[in-house]
């Protein structure tokens, strides 16, 4: 094997090395199979004129200097031809040649061995990344929230975005059949170098149970809707009158979905406050949720601190229009998940009307504009959201009240109205006469009214409120509801009113 094969087999870094060593210029920008047969070329020639000095002084013996041909043979049979002698001590010709092969296999193996020991120092070091790094992790709950392309986030702020969301991998998904909606109590690890969320180790109960039963629970669109039969009772207070009128005149049931329609500054708000009062004091087990889309900051406080064993869950206007919609389904998704679980889920959301702005918003053009400019695709999913009151049969209710605003002076408001109109079983009729004459609350007996009533009523009971009715019908708007709530202050609850009216009657 010749010196220059040798030279070719060493690294770039030591043949830039030779090349210093030996006065080559600019070798660094010379390649490596050149720069091999440079120094080669270099070493040779040096060699050739050290022996032709040592020559013509005379003084110089050739044992020290003599070229001596080589004896090594190559396994195809060829000798190497004779090589020069050493040049700046890179080694003798002959026996020198085979100590550098000698220590460039050291160092081979030196180089084998220090990355042996490098791979293993570095699992020695992960391992202990590892198990110091399981004893960070810590319990995080919060809402599951799946994106289209299958992986999902933890929402642990509320339902919408934050900081501490958690990330959860598609596998952990797959294999226990999680569904966006669903409450997630787990174990997670801290952020690694290049990640921005921490993420989902071990999953321990999905909606308080084990994560296994998740697997075989049936499907929201699957289960079968009925109509509301069991009724939910708002009087509780007897100076409380609101509830009190719409037990009478607008009667609520588990699984209805109801439309309260009211002007603006008629007190929809109010009510609805009011309505959520009466179910959280009468149905304690009842899960109670109110949704504010785009609604003032103050009246969000003010929802917090009236009903505090509801979930409120807001979008204020200062925020987006995509937020809005994206923490209206979450929710939706999250009460689908407990109407799945057999539970009693009531609704309450502040209003259709913005959310179906938003949508309008910030969905993409259909192409087909309504009047208004309403686009006809932007109205399909708050209706949807609006549709998933139903109530089961076998067990679970899911309850909705929403309120709509009318006589805004804008045509889009009015297109929205229209559209939701007929999907509602309940509806509820606020009049902006009687509230701008003080009279409160500011229900139109004659416009509101209750899909089959009678099942959510005894006969009896049925038979005296349409007696009310007829009575009623004689009066207008204002006296209707000023006799009413005349003769409910008399009284301090409903079966006592009505037992007072038939003895009257009778």
């Amino acid at each position: 094997m010749t010196e220059r094969s040798t030279l070719e087999r060493k690294r770039l870094s030591d043949l830039h090395q030779i090349a210093s060593q030996l006065g080559i210029k600019q070798y660094r920008k010379y390649r490596k199979p050149e720069l091999a047969e440079m120094i080669y070329n270099v070493a040779t020639e040096q060699a050739a004129s050290q022996q032709n000095d040592n020559t013509t002084n005379g003084g110089a013996t050739a044992t020290a200097t003599q070229e001596v041909p080589a004896t090594t043979e190559e396994p195809n049979g060829a000798t190497e031809t004779p090589v020069a002698a050493p040049v700046d001590g890179f080694g003798e010709a002959d026996t020198n040649l085979a100590t550098t092969e000698q220590v460039e296999r050291q160092r081979q193996d030196r180089s084998r061995g220090d990355r042996k020991n490098g791979r293993q120092n570095r699992r020695q070091e992960q391992r202990g990344d590892r198990d110091g790094k399981a004893g960070e992790e810590n319990v995080q709950s919060g809402i599951l929230d799946v994106l289209p392309d299958g992986f999902g986030f933890l929402r642990t702020g509320g339902y919408s975005q934050s900081k501490g969301d958690v990330y959860v991998s598609t596998s952990q998904i797959k294999r226990f059949n999680l569904r966006r909606g669903d409450q997630i109590v787990g174990q997670i690890r801290p952020a690694r170098e290049g990640e921005k969320y921490p993420a989902m180790v071990r999953i321990e109960t999905v909606n308080g149970q084990e994560p296994q039963k998740g697997r075989w629970r049936p499907n929201f669109d699957d289960l079968t809707p009925l109509y509301p039969m069991e009724r939910l009772r708002l009087e509780w207070k007897p100076n409380d009158i609101a509830p009190r009128v719409i037990d009478l005149v607008a009667p609520i049931g588990k699984g209805q979905r109801g439309m309260v329609v009211s002007p603006p500054k008629a007190g929809k708000t109010t009510i609805l406050k009011q309505i959520a009062q009466s179910i959280a004091a009468n149905y304690p087990e009842t899960k109670l949720f109110v949704v504010l889309a785009d609604e003032r900051p103050e009246e969000v406080t003010d929802w917090q601190r009236s009903v505090e064993e509801a979930e409120v869950v807001a979008s204020t206007f200062d925020q987006p229009a995509d937020n809005h919609i994206a923490v209206a389904e979450l929710v939706l998704e999250r009460v689908k998940r407990l109407v799945e679980d057999g539970e009693d889920v009531v609704v309450l959301l502040d209003g259709i009307t913005r959310l179906s702005r938003a949508y309008n918003l910030a969905a993409p053009a259909s192409g087909r504009i309504l009047s208004g400019g309403v686009d006809s695709a932007a109205l399909y999913p708050p209706k949807k959201f609006f549709g998933a009151a139903r109530n089961i049969e076998n067990g679970g209710s899911l309850t909705i009240l929403a309120t709509a605003l009318v006589e805004t002076g804008s045509r889009m408001d009015e297109v929205i109205f229209e559209e939701f109109k007929g999907t509602g079983n309940m509806e509820l009729r606020l009049d902006r006469k009687l509230a701008n004459r003080r009279i409160y609350p500011a229900i139109n007996i004659e416009d509101s009214s209750t899909r089959k009533e009678e099942l959510l009523m005894e006969p009896a009971e049925a038979q005296r409120v349409w007696q009310v009715r007829s009575i009623l019908n004689a009066l207008d708007s204002a006296q209707k509801i000023e006799l009413l709530i005349q003769k409910l202050k008399e009284t301090r609850t409903n079966p006592e009113f009505l037992r007072e009216l038939q003895r009257v009657r009778g």
